[in-house]
């Protein structure tokens, strides 16, 4: 199964998941909880075609055309909606490939040894280089980004991995999504570091260029067959923004901004041509 996209409005997800029926394609809704509707497709095969049709119904669900879908199927339709309940793990690779899993396993173990009593050393093991001879140890450039420091904190992050990384790495494979999870954690971190000293990590940075990323790559290259709904991309901004005005939360805002910068300039390079 290929997760699509998730929808707060049950009557608006099965207009499209009717439409696709009338296509002959087969889309399934499935609770995922705080009144979210994920809509997966059960056919890889179709996920060029279902992403397509998905972001033109975004623009405009109220087309004809789907409630005249919704009024051709309806009497195929049960009428009780009966949801399956795929195993979690299930769900969680139906989407990921496998620098996506790694990334995901490896935050969770070390957040894990944070948790029972190994913070200090972990963080002073990982975090980005802070002084002449750490910065030659190449690894600090990276494992920073390993690094979380509450439940939200994490669950937000790997969250937002799995949902931009996942996509990216099913349509474009490991070898991309590790080309920018290096490049944007090692830049980010930077920033970061340049403002605010070494007191930092998340994978916060990398998530803001997975967004930049998807989001040129969709607009310069839609043969790539990636894209990001509008609506994410401003909550995404408008997050970033709020950042840098409020003086409460301890948030990586140079990070962020980097990581942006850094995933919308990999797809602006790779949009020059279609090579």
């Amino acid at each position: 199964m290929v997760r699509l996209v998730a929808l707060n409005n049950p009557r608006l997800a099965q207009a499209f998941i009717d439409y696709m029926a009338s296509r002959h394609i087969d889309v399934q809704m499935l609770p995922e909880g705080e009144g979210q509707f994920a809509l997966w497709l059960q056919q890889s095969e179709h996920q060029v075609e279902a992403e397509a049709e998905l972001a033109r119904f975004l623009e405009n669900p109220n087309d004809s055309r789907y409630q005249a879908a919704s009024w051709e199927v309806a009497g195929s339709r049960t009428q009780k909606f009966h949801y399956n309940t795929p195993n979690f793990m299930a769900l969680i690779k139906a989407k990921a490939g496998p620098f996506t899993l790694l990334i995901m396993l490896a935050c969770t173990i070390i957040y894990a040894l944070q948790m029972f009593g190994f913070g200090v050393q972990i963080f002073q093991a990982l975090h980005f280089p802070a002084d002449p001879q750490q910065k030659w140890q190449l690894w600090r450039w990276i494992s920073h980004a390993l690094l979380h420091f509450s439940i939200a904190h994490i669950a937000f992050n790997l969250l937002w991995w799995w949902q931009f990384g996942g996509d990216i790495e099913k349509k474009l494979g490991s070898g991309k999504l590790l080309q920018i999870f290096l490049l944007s954690a090692a830049l980010s971190g930077a920033a970061q570091y340049w403002v605010e000293g070494a007191n930092f990590g998340g994978l916060s940075g990398v998530v803001y260029a997975l967004m930049g990323y998807l989001w040129i790559i969709g607009w310069r290259r839609p043969d790539k067959g990636l894209f990001i709904p509008r609506p994410l991309v401003v909550f995404m901004l408008v997050w970033l923004g709020l950042g840098f005005l409020q003086p409460f939360m301890a948030i990586a805002n140079s990070a962020h901004l980097a990581g942006l910068i850094a995933g919308c300039g990999l797809a602006a390079l790779e949009g020059r041509s279609k090579a």
